[in-house]
């Protein structure tokens, strides 16, 4: 195979690429080539007709800017990319977006663009593949490998997750970067010049340097060495020319935009390509394609008899598990508490049970915590912790690094498995970027917070939540649970887990009252009635989270002095939203003074009352001091929002 005219094609494809669409970024594609086509070509085990097979290499685009190169090697591998597809870069509705996207591009394994959720996703990825390789025998063994640029490594949350893998020795894990020294606003050494080798030797990563980045044959070599690596992650360092032949090589000048007719034209000079490349580049395709089918094609072959000799000896649990990673997945929650009785406790502590029991029935269910497990009580009990020594264990210790915590989860629910990560409410805002990729991808990743409220009291301010509950009830396509007691509970991660779409189960810290009315099946209504009025209805309190049990006992007060009050529970915001309107007009009917009881931000709930006065709810920080002072402080104790309530009513 020709390696030079292919690299060249690829080249070519790409510039084509933006220079139609007006936007890209050909610096990366001109000097970055070299790298994926050596990688494509010689290493990844990929089948392009078979894109989700379950031994697949995973390969994570981390420098998602690169995605004109990208679709160019994808065209070139094979896969259901056409040259139209490839005209249509950066269009709407094309499957060639401007950054790579998870479930719109054949062979793309996660949306990438913002710099270092992609390397950190690719730490979750391998963890799982070392999960899955464990519990399957060594059925599954896939590679992970990563593209990134000095743009990943300078974002924090790429360091903290390569910090863990080095932890972990994840020796599947292949990090290759894409060292050209120049960013968009200058040269590198103006933000950035620490040696990065040394930094990855001291996370215990085995470290290699690539001086020619224009040369495949040196490329290949480093790969196949750090393939070769056991008990460590590998990290490659390639030195490369950025806008490799522009007029504007090794500037900043070509990291973004489009060349110049004048740039192109001696591009494709050097490039030795017709000038019709669109339409003559398809006998350098086939001959890539067929080489990398060649390559692969013996060993997956050899590998699906293995396969299917184990799924017929295998019990039938594994059966289910293995066949289960490329299926949607169906969890029967409620069953599994049908007998079960929850005393009255702290709600993190019945949330605890629960999931320590989703965890004993269901294999794929894992996470963990940012060395907050003992205070949100999210250990799963039965099982060990995930380490280098013991690759079956359910229990991830994070550390204090909640942002790669967020990127790895999506890494891990990318790869088939159904993850949970674990903090404060308050510090959801370190995750805020794993839940906005998660929510984009539209992967089932679950994030457990807890310490849910202003009433954790002597914490203070910096860890009581208040903007954190409307601020992940904005994010589109993201789903977030507040329960009340143990059926709402169960009911949360019942329909979380049977969702397919991220979601957020929000847990109070206090003790709770299981009330009679609540039901588990009626959460995946979003929200419910759980006191019917007995009389004419007068008003209705919607109430979440520990503060519904407050707006029963004022309704009851209130009925007392013939004000008959409805309460609703509304554990999910989303679903109600998404159920039919004639649903909607049977729980909240109209023309009845509405209230909303939430211990945290007004923002999101005007549009069910008259006014702000109707929500009894807080639009300043917390503050430091004993639970029932705070909540005075604030105007949120018990028996101030019942006077609120009542004075509205009459």
């Amino acid at each position: 195979m020709n390696d030079e005219r292919i690299i060249n094609a690829i080249k070519a494809l790409s510039i084509a690429q933006i220079s139609k669409a007006g936007s890209g970024h050909p610096g990366i594609a001109l000097g970055a080539a070299p790298i994926l086509y050596t990688l494509y070509s010689k290493h990844l085990n990929i089948d392009v007709l078979d894109e989700k097979w379950i031994n697949r290499d995973r390969f994570v685009l981390s420098a998602g800017h690169a995605s004109a190169l990208l679709y160019s090697m994808l065209y070139m591998s094979g896969f259901d990319i056409s040259i139209n597809d490839l005209k249509e870069f950066r269009q709407i509705n094309s499957i060639t977006p401007g950054h790579p996207e998870y479930g719109v591009t054949k062979g793309v394994d996660m949306s990438t663009g913002p710099l270092g959720q992609g390397i950190a996703s690719a730490v979750g990825m391998a963890i799982s593949a070392k999960y899955l390789k464990e519990k399957f025998n060594g059925l599954i063994s896939y590679n992970t490998y990563v593209l990134c640029s000095e743009g990943d490594l300078m974002e924090g949350v790429s360091y903290e997750a390569c910090s863990l893998a080095g932890n972990l020795k994840l020796d599947n894990l292949i990090v290759i970067l894409d060292s050209n020294k120049v960013t968009l606003d200058g040269s590198l050494k103006d933000s950035f010049d620490e040696d990065i080798l040394k930094r990855f030797e001291a996370m215990g990563w085995y470290t290699q340097v690539v001086a020619d980045g224009n040369n495949p044959l040196l490329i290949d070599m480093a790969i196949n060495k750090a393939k070769r690596c056991k008990g460590q992650p590998s990290f490659i360092e390639v030195k490369t020319v950025i806008g490799k032949g522009s007029l504007l090589q090794g500037t900043n000048k070509v990291h973004g935009g489009t060349l110049t007719k004048e740039d192109i034209r001696q591009l494709r000079v050097k490039l030795s390509v017709d000038t019709d490349l669109f339409k003559n580049i398809r006998s350098l395709r086939k001959e890539m394609a067929n080489f990398i089918r060649i390559r692969v094609m013996h060993d997956k072959k050899k590998w699906e008899v293995k396969y299917n000799a184990y799924l017929n000896t295998c019990d039938s649990d594994t059966k289910r598990f293995l066949l289960s990673l490329n299926e949607d997945k169906r969890y029967d929650v409620t069953k599994l508490f049908n007998d079960a009785l929850f005393d009255d406790d702290e709600l993190r502590n019945i949330n605890s049970k629960v999931m320590n029991t989703i965890a004993d029935n269901y294999p794929c269910f894992l996470g963990g915590s940012a060395d907050t497990a003992s205070s949100c009580k999210t250990y799963l009990k039965s099982f060990d912790d995930f380490n280098s020594t013991s690759l079956n264990g359910k229990n991830i210790r994070y550390g204090v690094r909640e942002h790669a915590m967020g990127a790895i989860t999506n890494g891990i629910a990318l790869s088939g498995l159904r993850p949970f990560a674990s903090t404060f409410l308050a510090f959801s805002d370190y995750l805020k970027p794993s839940i906005r990729m998660a929510s984009l991808m539209n992967i089932p990743s679950i994030f457990v917070f807890t310490h849910d409220s202003v009433n954790i009291g002597e914490d203070g301010p910096t860890h009581q939540p208040v903007e954190q509950l409307a601020m992940l009830r904005s994010i589109p396509n993201f789903y977030v649970y507040r329960p009340c007691d143990a059926n709402e509970v169960i009911g949360s991660w019942h329909t979380a887990l049977n969702n397919d779409k991220p979601s957020s189960i929000v847990i109070s810290r206090n003790k709770v009252v299981n009330l009679s009315t609540t039901d588990p099946l009626m959460v995946k209504k979003g929200a419910y009635i759980v006191r019917k009025e007995k009389k004419k209805l007068f008003g209705i309190i919607i109430a979440t989270g520990s503060e519904v049990a407050l707006a029963i006992d004022i309704a009851e007060k209130l009925s007392r002095k013939n004000m008959e009050i409805r309460v609703v529970s509304m554990p999910c915001t989303r679903l109600f939203n998404e159920q039919p309107q004639s649903y909607k007009d049977e729980i909240l009917p109209i023309g009845y003074k509405t209230f909303v009881i939430e211990r945290a931000s007004k923002f999101g709930w005007h549009k069910y009352v008259y006014n702000d006065k109707y929500i009894m709810g807080i639009d300043e920080f917390g503050c430091s001091g004993k639970e029932e002072d705070v909540l005075k402080k604030l105007k949120l104790d018990d028996d101030t929002i019942y006077k609120r309530i009542e004075k509205l009513l009459k």
